[in-house]
């Protein structure tokens, strides 16, 4: 019985659409926003949709390429090459 390794949506994306990087910009944007106008509301304001798209990237983006196979077809097609 063969254990199956699951592959990771990371490998195939730029540096700049990593993990690390997509909560750098959404706490830098959010940080920001909050010493430029010091307002409590928009510093809310800004940081809804930015807490939507960090959250959508890093968490439910992975698991839906994970659970939809094509990383695993994608790794084979570059295998046969």
């Amino acid at each position: 019985m063969s254990e199956q390794k699951t592959v990771s949506p990371w490998k195939y994306k730029p540096w700049w659409c990593q993990p690390w990087s997509i909560i750098l910009t959404t706490v830098t944007l959010i940080s920001g926003s909050w010493l430029l106008f010091k307002t409590i509301w928009l510093t809310i304001l800004i940081s809804i949709p930015l807490l939507t798209w960090m959250g959508f990237f890093v968490l439910v983006w992975p698991q839906l390429m994970i659970r939809s196979g094509i990383l695993e077809s994608y790794q084979n097609d570059n295998l046969r090459s």
